[in-house]
């Protein structure tokens, strides 16, 4: 079993920056996949961001390539999630989840074990 905890949301100006971080309980997490997730209110869940279970995988969604680093300390049970330039449109609930397929960076909802409850990021124009 892992339990996902994510932290680090807010609000912020566009322009801004702020680092979200997703702890994970259970001693093996370090052969997990992690992704990032998110959902603004109205809208479908959407893909943002996925890393193998050693880090040499990444995937981005086409929306934040340039400016969203995706992240993981094994040691630390933790993934992370940098966001720069944070625009407006990327308001929504960022939820982390994590698969046992370790190798893995795509993002199908289907293929994730565990899910956190997400943090809460808004940011003001």
């Amino acid at each position: 079993q892992v339990q996902l905890v994510e932290s680090g949301g807010g609000l912020v100006q566009a322009g801004g920056s702020l680092r979200l971080s997703c702890a994970a309980s259970g001693r093996t997490f370090s052969s997990y996949a992690m992704a990032w997730f998110r959902q603004a209110p109205g809208k479908e869940r959407e893909s943002v961001a996925a890393l193998s279970w050693g880090g040499g995988r990444i995937a981005y969604a086409d929306s934040v390539k340039g400016r969203f680093t995706i992240s993981r300390d094994n040691a630390k049970k933790t993934v992370y999630l940098q966001m720069n330039s944070l625009k407006p449109e990327d308001t929504a609930v960022y939820i982390c989840a994590a698969t046992a397929s370790r190798d893995y960076v795509g993002f199908s909802p289907n293929l994730y074990d565990y899910w956190g409850q997400g943090t809460q990021v808004t940011v003001s124009s």
